[in-house]
């Protein structure tokens, strides 16, 4: 998958969180508005109208209603409803009560909820990369190790593997360190004897080094 394909499915997953009402989209906005160009007063309106149309239940409050919650004139919220509206992040759709006829508008701030989970996803995969880093420098470092016990330059396929077992299995460091001293005692200098190794500690649940020694310790004394 792409990084592009990933970020939408990410962003599709945070949209569909926000209109389940299971994600806290004022703390969100808080985290993000600097970085989405908005400026204080724009970030508490739409906190604002957030409060309105989710909490509260009024679709289209007044421009009165809002400014008394805010340090602003009315001609100001105005003025920044309709830069939010040119900007995308809300808008107002008009509707027709099926029994009455009377047609209404609404706030609809879908604009708010995409942009949010936009920056979202960007975070996660941010994040995401950041890791698979830091995995890869853990891996050169065993790559020195093995290369040092091999007395040679590690094949192509064997550095896959050392990151495999990392990134895939999910083995730590310093268990493959020991499954490689392991295998040195035993005189069994190869990767498969070390995958071997690896692999009958995931089955017994060994996961840490001290672990590791006390099955050796068992399996030696048999």
């Amino acid at each position: 998958m792409s990084k592009k394909d990933e970020g939408k499915l990410l962003e599709a997953g945070m949209l569909a969180a926000f209109k389940e009402g299971t994600a806290a989209v004022p703390l969100l906005l808080l985290k993000y508005y600097a970085r989405l160009k908005l400026s204080d007063t724009e970030a508490m309106l739409l906190i604002q109208l957030l409060a309105f149309v989710d909490k509260e239940k009024k679709d289209f409050p007044t421009i009165e209603e809002i400014q008394n919650r805010m340090a602003a004139d009315p001609e100001h919220v105005v003025r920044l409803l309709q830069k939010l509206m040119k900007e995308g992040w809300i808008n107002i759709d008009e509707h027709t009560d099926p029994v009455s006829r009377i047609r209404y508008e609404r706030y609809n701030l879908s604009g708010v909820y995409k942009k949010l989970a936009a920056c979202g996803a960007e975070d996660m995969i941010r994040e995401r990369e950041q890791n698979k880093f830091a995995v890869l420098e853990q891996s050169h470092d065993l790559f020195s190790v093995f290369e040092k016990e091999f007395a040679r330059p590690l094949t192509p396929m064997e550095l896959e593997t050392i990151a495999n077992w990392i990134d895939k299995d999910g083995y730590r460091e310093e268990l493959i360190t020991f499954a490689l001293k392991e295998a040195v005692f035993a005189g069994k200098v190869h990767f498969r004897y070390v995958d071997r190794i690896l692999l009958e500690w995931s089955r017994n649940r060994v996961t840490t080094t001290e672990q590791a020694k006390e099955h050796a310790q068992r399996f030696r004394s048999r």
